[in-house]
């Protein structure tokens, strides 16, 4: 987002919450002297406080869950405060022609006029009530049911990936993908399962995962590892490590003998799952005599996010395989790297943002706050030659919900055209 449509966007929004405190305080014209100050405090710390995370959530490195926190916050009390604006604005424009009557009258008295011309306006705070309602129905109605129901409301993304040098064996092939599982967030294990049944029932040729198994440590898998264990398929299941994999969140960033391990279990459960890890490392797909290539790297992230990946080691002996299909998991590595350095790349499979769990996303058109962080967020991109396709995730973290942005299970099918 550029800096000054950011300014005058900010700019606005101070001007309605001006807007909206000045006809609270109007209503509660009996609040005490110091039941208003401490409103007045409450209302403009909150507001300002906010305004300022928004400018940090976007141009500094703040943590994902910091940023998420930030934006759907901010978000949420502007669409209240825009509910509320329409009653606002009804009554002004009411209390308006109301002083324009008693004008007119004034200068144009009738003679047989007695009393009052016009009754005094109704109170603002039958307004104020009916949009408050509404507005604080809006975001909190769906807060709570992103938590009841859009947590675990898988989706089934079907694709069509084109690759023109793609061998004819592998015409027709379908890869799932999932990405974020994030199981340390999870608390209902059964619809946990049903999502793996629903992949499952899509029978893949080949899946691939594309980091983040959990949120800190390898052991919050314990209660997950048999259910994700039955992901399979004839052409093996790859995976690759994301930002949390690494348990920095939790150990820090500097290395320990408990971080060591718990990367080192980590490893094991990807291991005794079936999984095949790839750590700056590539694998040759052999279908009917021809091959492909499967390529995996540890975690690179542009800003404050780790660059662990090593593009230099997965690519060795890589330059005889027509097709190359990597496996990373921050969007932004493509964009970053890959687009500069490696035109090899074919397809590129991330995850990672999870749209911030947050948005709208219907066929042809898509919107979350996440997208003033990340360019390339959910969904299919391309650039030239290349591609790069952004899974919102299965699980979540921070927010225990989605509200728009679904879990998602993509399945694509490989094409030459």
């Amino acid at each position: 987002m550029r800096p000054y449509f950011l300014i005058v966007l900010c700019f606005i929004v101070l001007l309605l919450d001006f807007y909206c405190y000045k006809a609270i305080i109007g209503v509660f014209k009996k609040w005490s002297p110091k039941t208003k100050r401490n409103f007045t405090i409450v209302w403009w710390t909150t507001n300002v406080l906010l305004v300022i995370g928004v400018f940090a959530a976007i141009f500094l490195n703040l943590f994902l869950t910091a940023r998420a926190v930030i934006l759907v916050a901010f978000f949420l009390l502007t669409v209240g405060k825009f509910f509320m604006l329409p009653f606002l604005l009804i009554d002004d424009l009411r209390r308006g022609l109301l002083k324009i009557a008693r004008l007119n009258r004034k200068e144009n008295p009738t003679p047989t006029q007695s009393g009052p011309v016009v009754g005094e306006p109704i109170s603002r705070s039958s307004f104020l009530v009916k949009a408050g309602l509404v507005a604080a129905a809006v975001p909190l109605s769906s807060l709570s049911w992103g938590i009841v129901s859009g947590a675990y409301d898988y989706q089934i993304n079907r694709r069509k990936l084109i690759l023109p040098n793609l061998p004819a064996a592998f015409d027709g092939i379908t890869l799932g993908q999932i990405s974020d599982v994030h199981s340390g967030s999870f608390y209902n294990q059964k619809a946990v399962k049903g999502g793996v049944e629903m992949l499952l029932a899509e029978k893949p040729d080949l899946i691939f995962f594309t980091g983040d198994l959990v949120n800190n440590l390898a052991n919050e898998m314990r209660d997950y590892q048999d259910i994700f264990a039955k992901v399979q398929a004839p052409l093996g299941v790859y995976s690759v490590l994301g930002n949390h994999d690494y348990g920095d969140y939790h150990f820090g960033r500097e290395s320990s003998p408990a971080k060591v391990k718990n990367l080192q279990d980590l490893i094991a459960t990807h291991k005794i799952m079936g999984w095949d890890l790839l750590m700056n490392q590539h694998r040759r797909l052999k279908v009917g005599g021809e091959e492909i290539g499967i390529l995996g790297i540890e975690n690179w992230g542009m800003g404050r996010f780790p660059k662990y990946g090593k593009m230099e080691l997965a690519t060795k002996d890589t330059d005889d395989l027509p097709v190359k299909l990597l496996l990373s998991h921050d969007p932004s590595h493509w964009r970053g790297e890959v687009l500069q350095k490696y035109p090899q790349i074919d397809a590129m499979f991330s995850g990672h943002t999870h749209g911030m769990q947050f948005g709208v996303r219907l066929k042809e058109f898509q919107w979350s706050p996440v997208q003033y962080i990340y360019k390339e967020w959910a969904g299919l991109y391309r650039e030239k030659q290349q591609q790069l396709y952004v899974n919102v995730g299965y699980g979540f973290l921070g927010y225990p919900g989605r509200v728009g942005i679904l879990p998602e299970i993509t399945i694509f099918t490989l094409s030459r055209a």
